[in-house]
């Protein structure tokens, strides 16, 4: 089933990289993420209302908050970086090269949470940078 979750991701993401492209052409870029970020709450504390999870929010330790938040920042800083990308450049180029984060996670993943690799996941993240860097690099569409 992650798999299915993973692709709904992916697919949405897709939509958002497009649209915020879109809207972005009027728009700096910072303000454009301000008026999702505000989106991106309501939509997150509703479904934690819809879940019921209000009584969890006391449980969580201050480690976890910790690691919640320095996560919570740097997420702002890439999307403000990645929105700062999309005004300067084609969505198509930007985007792929966006996604050489995945790379990135495969390697912190293995370095900080002891995650296994196998020659199969090194092998896909060496295309994923091979394509990511051929399309990034490849003459804009006129």
């Amino acid at each position: 089933m992650w798999i299915v979750f993973s692709l709904l991701a992916a697919l949405v993401t897709a939509v958002v990289v497009v649209l915020s492209k879109a809207g972005i052409k009027n728009v700096p870029p910072s303000l454009a993420f301000a008026v999702q970020s505000v989106l991106i709450i309501v939509v997150a504390w509703s479904a934690v209302a819809w879940q019921g999870l209000w009584p969890e929010i006391g449980r969580i330790e201050r480690k976890t908050w910790l690691l919640l938040l320095a996560a919570g920042v740097l997420t702002g800083v890439s999307s403000l970086l990645s929105f700062r990308a999309l005004s300067l450049g084609d969505a198509s180029r930007v985007s792929p090269l966006d996604k050489v984060s995945l790379v990135f996670a495969i390697v912190l993943a293995a370095v900080f949470l002891k995650e296994k690799l196998n020659w199969q996941v090194a092998l896909g993240a060496a295309l994923m940078v091979g394509g990511a860097v051929v399309i990034a690099l490849s003459e804009p569409g006129k």
